[in-house]
């Protein structure tokens, strides 16, 4: 009999801590207790929780939260009488966004979070929402979380034919394969393309922009392909030399950059050169980037400088050099118009002001510091670090290589980035504010 009731007072204590549990959970709190969490947080987290679930969503939107916090952080502000818009509120957050993203790479500390992603060496990636793609001088291109470092899908190269250079979107991965482009749809099926017989004489790099693919070649040329007929409609004679990197506009123009220096400007329905952007330094460009928010375009070059132009003038901005050696890769979030990211051959991440040039911060990985196991993956475990800022007079041939070894390829997301190193690591940059 003591059994029974003892088993019975089991069940019921099970019963009741199980219930509690339920009714403790987050989703029991009832709209007005969730606003009053919600309204001691700042904007910046407030939005991301916006984005966890509808009920928060609601919440967060129905409650006014955010016009709230807007009205009591500008109150003197003369664009007040405007704050109700909509449009308005949007741009706002969108500022506060960026300005969290920019303090938190000038002046924050960083956690670096590196794993073995490939089996041999690879120097290039990419991050667009919330994922991570890797490759380029092995067999195989992997998609990652940029949350739990895993891998979520691969794409093995065909022909054995190494990857030359790549990009992704939502629905596909677009990859210059030897001399050939490949699209490998994200539900599984690849198409390649032009045949061996037509196939690009020396690829060297690559960019898209639905519906029209850009190779840069080796023989000077810009050869433009359309990915739905698979053909190439148009080759573009840029320079002299080997086109070594390229960037597209949202308007339809081709920016290429030359190992002798130059860069070209042409557009994609068109033949013909519209025009060039010159520099005081004529060391060879190794990186391009353009930001549609702002129309600037900045450049990398084997001289470690930096430049900046204006595309609706096509006149120079400033110039900076930032390295004794080459720039390998310069890049920053789209809708930011404040942080540039350069990364390159001394293994140095530089962070810089877009519209001055100004050095803002320099980053390496703390020597000495003892890797922390942090998760595991089918690839192996991923360790975490820690960065280190260094002092405008720092002097890099006292870092040793270990803590700043080449950075090949670098992408920019909100408050991180990451790196390749012609190595088998990822590395992923988490910056805190």
């Amino acid at each position: 009999m003591e059994s029974n009731n003892y088993s019975g007072k089991k069940k019921c204590s099970s019963f009741s801590s199980s219930s509690l549990r339920r009714r403790s959970s987050i989703q029991s709190l009832d709209y007005n207790i969730l606003s009053i969490i919600f309204a001691s947080i700042n904007h910046f987290d407030l939005v991301r929780c916006s984005s966890v679930c509808k009920s928060w969503y609601d919440c967060i939107h129905t409650s006014d939260l955010l016009k709230m916090k807007y009205y009591n952080r500008n109150k003197d502000s003369c664009f007040l009488s405007n704050a109700s818009s909509e449009t308005t509120l949007k741009m706002y957050l969108k500022v506060l966004a960026m300005e969290q993203h920019r303090l938190s790479l000038q002046n924050g500390s960083a956690d670096i979070y590196q794993w073995n992603g490939h089996s041999a060496s690879i120097d290039q990636c990419r991050m667009k929402m919330g994922l991570i793609l890797t490759g380029v001088g092995d067999k195989v291109a992997r998609i990652w979380s940029v949350k739990s470092y895993k891998c979520l899908e691969e794409y093995s190269v065909p022909d054995m034919k190494p990857l030359a250079d790549f990009d992704f979107d939502e629905s596909k991965i677009v990859g210059l394969v030897g001399t050939r482009i490949c699209i490998w749809r994200r539900n599984g099926k690849r198409s390649i393309f032009p045949s061996q017989d037509d196939a690009i004489t020396t690829g060297l790099c690559m960019r898209y922009v639905d519906p029209e693919a850009v190779v840069g070649c080796g023989d000077g040329t810009a050869r433009v392909f359309d990915m739905y007929s698979k053909k190439c409609s148009r080759i573009i004679r840029m320079h002299a030399g080997p086109v070594t990197c390229l960037a597209l506009t949202d308007d339809q123009l081709i920016l290429s950059g030359s190992s002798l220096g130059s860069i070209k400007v042409a557009g994609l329905s068109s033949d013909q050169r519209v025009a060039s952007l010159r520099s005081t330094h004529s060391t060879g460009i190794r990186s391009l980037c353009f930001n549609p928010s702002s129309s600037l375009v900045f450049a990398g070059s084997t001289g470690g400088y930096l430049h900046c132009w204006d595309l609706r003038t096509m006149k120079p901005l400033w110039e900076n050099r930032i390295s004794p050696n080459i720039i390998y890769s310069v890049q920053h979030m789209r809708n930011d118009t404040s942080s540039l990211v350069a990364g390159g051959i001394d293994g140095v991440l530089r962070i810089l002001n877009q519209n001055t040039g100004e050095l803002l911060s320099s980053y390496v990985i703390r020597e000495g510091t003892k890797a922390a196991a942090s998760t595991k993956t089918g690839y192996g475990v991923v360790e975490k670090k820690k960065a280190e800022q260094l002092s405008e007079d720092a002097c890099l041939d006292r870092i040793p290589k270990n803590s700043r070894p080449t950075i090949t390829c670098l992408a920019v997301g909100m408050k991180k980035v990451v790196t390749t190193h012609n190595s088998k690591l990822i590395r992923v940059w988490k910056f805190n504010n």
